[in-house]
């Protein structure tokens, strides 16, 4: 019983954020993976804290970063979450580190969920090539130049990697991404890019 109450009992999730993450993306996103029973660590370029934000332009809360990306190993951690905001994503695509952490997500067969600008890393990493994913629309040129087919659908899963648009997708989102989670030892089969 207590297991379907808490499916991520005992997986540990990491998710990797940066200075301009968009607030309720992290906080919602890591919420629902911890009321689910994962242990979640925020995962960042450099130790101290990062800056969220609202809608992009306005300065939210500060969350303390829990391991830097030289700390991490990605063979740690059971899933991936990769939340957005436009400057988050746009700083992490920015640096190799990050990219090779994201890529080996993949390479290791385990779930992946990105949510809004999120996706920016997955076209970074070359991980969107001939899946079908969603993301906030501006980048919808970005994912299909780089081969993935983009859909316009409040959630959308390909073989383990759940997406979403915006922070309005949040419950179905969550709710995908907690599936997905849950069931990533059937994800480990996925073929990958």
């Amino acid at each position: 019983m207590a297991q379907s109450q808490q499916p991520l009992t005992g997986k540990r999730v990491a998710c990797l954020a940066a200075d301009g993450v968009e607030d309720v993306e992290y906080t919602q996103s890591r919420a629902a993976a911890e009321q689910a029973g994962a242990e979640v660590h925020l995962i960042s370029l450099k130790s101290g804290e990062i800056q969220s934000m609202n809608q992009d332009i306005n300065p939210a809360n500060r969350y303390r970063v829990e391991r830097t990306l030289d700390e991490a190993n990605p063979a740690d951690y059971d899933a991936l979450l990769l939340p957005g905001g436009t400057v988050n994503p746009d700083r992490l695509r920015m640096n190799p580190q990050a990219m090779d952490f994201v890529r080996a997500f993949f390479q290791q067969q385990k779930p992946v969920a990105a949510i809004c600008h999120g996706p920016w890393s997955l076209v970074e990493t070359g991980m969107v090539n001939g899946r079908t994913v969603t993301s906030f629309p501006s980048l919808r040129t970005d994912i299909r130049n780089a081969g993935g087919v983009w859909v316009d659908q409040q959630v959308q899963v390909d073989n383990g990697l759940v997406t979403s648009r915006n922070p309005s997708d949040l419950p179905a989102f969550c709710a995908k991404m907690v599936e997905e989670f849950a069931q990533g030892e059937n994800v480990r089969q996925m073929a990958t890019a």
